[in-house]
């Protein structure tokens, strides 16, 4: 496993770990890592260095003014506390962003990898009109924008894709 530090195109700083190289571009590629911060799949590895564990050497514990650091404190003072990652408002946010998936998955037909195709038949009056819902890749949406087919893009949350 391989920790990377990456970083979104809002500049907020994270670390995500992978398989390898190969992995995290995969992942990337498919829109699957985000930013935890602001949820935009913009994100790219930081220069780091390799962090690598010598075994011919005993390690010394670091010492600050002669006080032992966080690191050598007792198991139990040094037991995990609480850290919120989002607000109250982000939940709330989310749990209707939630919503909205559940409302168009009950209310739609889902079309699958077909969508694009789907829309522009319904667009142009070759089958029924109705909800659907389904897949499409970028350059696929940018052509149904260019060419005046109404959709709107589903949000994936964080969540959703573990």
């Amino acid at each position: 496993m391989i920790r990377y530090s990456l970083v979104c195109d809002g500049g907020h700083g994270f670390e995500s770990w992978f398989r390898g190289s190969d992995d995290f571009d995969a992942q990337s590629a498919r829109g699957l890592v985000s930013c935890p911060i602001c949820d935009t799949v913009k994100v790219t590895k930081q220069l780091m260095a390799p962090a690598i564990a010598r075994t011919d050497k005993a390690r010394k514990p670091p010492v600050s003014d002669g006080l032992p650091l966080a690191a050598d404190t007792a198991p139990e003072q040094a037991a995990a506390q609480p850290v919120a990652l989002i607000d109250e408002k982000q939940l709330e946010l989310r749990a209707m962003l939630r919503e909205l998936r559940k409302h168009v998955s009950e209310n739609s037909e889902n079309v699958g990898k077909g969508f694009a195709d789907e829309a522009r038949k319904i667009h142009y009056g070759e089958t029924e009109q109705r909800s659907i819902y389904g897949e499409a890749s970028a350059a696929e949406a940018k052509e149904l924008q260019e060419e005046g087919v109404a959709f709107h893009p589903l949000p994936v949350l964080p969540d959703d894709r573990n």
